[in-house]
């Protein structure tokens, strides 16, 4: 159980506090409500570009790095399809550095032609070496365009295309951070040996001042129901080739949603698992397997992954995975195979709450679900599922016709046309 408290602002920012007097640390995240989901398609890559801007400098503090690592202090942040998370780590008795550094960030940032350029070339340089010249790196590149066909969730966090970075212009970079960052738009949480009242007190003389700016309300469209099975081969020069089937499922606020997690646990979690069981202990088809989800805010996708063995053609291995999905819509799991992925699921959960670090940003996230709280309902949620709710869960998001598949064959070895 995570214990907080909550307020807002004047200017809408809402703030969470979680104390914990057991640390002499604390930590600040502020989570802004914008991801890549909220880009326009011809300027992808937004979202990430601006994670690299906020640590350029703002109007009043030229180096964000330089004085919170002289109060021992260090940060880092990350972009998603539906956020952009920004978070520190500090000794308690320091936490106003953070405050400071944090604020005047979000009140106005030192747009400048040669900061932009230089962040520009750090994201073209990482889009290069991460997702086109590293073996596998491409296939969300893919894989999303191929399973969306008009949700934004069909781009990746880096972005479409490199030209949409290459050519960002100055005026676009600020209009993109004045709609979405601003107090308005965005949770705080304090977390760590520092009280409430300190907490309040620090937010509303750093913050409080910033003008709350708009609300931003998404239109995004809605992802028709895939009818039809969809299907690309690519080759590539990597060592083995590689299966990924992507099944569109229930988004993040949705009934269905735990029901399809544990589904995905049942089929691909570990080396228990009934794929990893069956393909790569039993019958060696492929070198590693396993089943995850995006965990998206909207409906998002379960994928199914693995790297085959040498000598084993894609058809064949695609055929070995349809087996499997086939047999768990076909009658309800074991009791015990459910119990078994339920304790997986909850032993995570209770590890992921030994971090501080994670109890903040849980808190966010939970906040920008509509309850702070929902951070406290999960193992509820778990253990609420049934084992008819999996059955129903399989034979709906496991059906053929919902499925997007990837065949990623390796250059060296003959392609299935052959």
């Amino acid at each position: 159980m995570i214990d907080f408290k909550e307020f807002t602002l004047d200017n809408g920012l809402r703030v969470i506090v979680h104390e914990d007097f057991a640390t002499p640390m604390a930590v600040l995240n502020v989570l802004y409500d914008v991801g890549s989901k909220d880009e326009s398609e011809t300027q992808t890559g937004f979202a990430h570009l601006f994670e690299h801007l906020m640590f350029s400098g703002s109007v009043n503090i030229p180096s964000y790095d330089e004085p919170l690592q002289k109060v021992g202090g260090e940060n880092n942040a990350f972009t998603s399809p539906d956020i952009t998370n920004y978070y520190l780590t500090v000794p308690a008795a320091n936490i106003e550095t953070g405050f400071w550094l944090e604020s005047d960030r979000m009140l106005d940032l030192a747009f400048s032609e040669q900061g932009l350029e230089v962040q520009r070339k750090v994201v073209v340089e990482e889009f290069k070496q991460n997702y086109l010249n590293q073996p596998y790196g491409d296939v969300w590149l893919k894989l999303r365009p191929l399973a969306y066909q008009q949700h934004p969730y069909k781009w990746a966090t880096i972005g479409k295309e490199i030209s949409h970075i290459a050519d960002a212009q100055i005026t676009d970079v600020k209009n993109f951070f004045r709609k979405h960052y601003s107090p308005i738009n965005a949770i705080l949480v304090v977390a760590g040996n520092v009280t409430v009242d300190k907490a309040k007190h620090l937010a509303e003389k750093w913050f409080g001042p910033i003008p709350s700016g708009q609300k931003y309300h998404r239109q995004l469209p809605a992802e028709p129901v895939q009818k039809q099975a969809r299907n690309l081969e690519v080759v590539a020069d990597v060592p083995l080739s590689a299966l990924y089937k992507a099944y569109h499922m229930p988004s993040r606020l949705n009934d269905g949603y735990y029901a399809a997690d544990l589904l995905s646990d049942i089929l691909g979690r570990g080396k228990s698992s009934r794929l990893y069981n069956a393909l790569v202990k039993e019958q060696k088809i492929f070198n590693s397997i396993a089943a995850s989800m995006t965990g998206s805010m909207e409906p998002g996708l379960l994928i199914i992954q693995g790297k085959l063995n040498e000598g084993v053609s894609l058809i064949e291995a695609d055929a070995a995975v349809e087996a499997i999905t086939a047999e768990i819509q076909q009658q309800e799991v074991e009791a015990q195979e459910l119990t078994k992925v339920k304790n997986q699921s909850e032993a995570s959960i209770v590890f992921s709450e030994i971090e501080l670090l994670n109890r903040a940003m849980n808190l966010a996230y939970s906040k920008l679900l509509g309850d702070a709280n929902l951070v406290n309902e999960e193992g509820t949620h778990i253990q609420a599922v049934t084992t008819g709710d999996i059955l129903q869960t399989a034979r709906q998001v496991l059906r053929p016709e919902n499925c997007s598949t990837l065949y990623y064959q390796a250059k060296t070895q003959e392609t299935t046309a052959n």
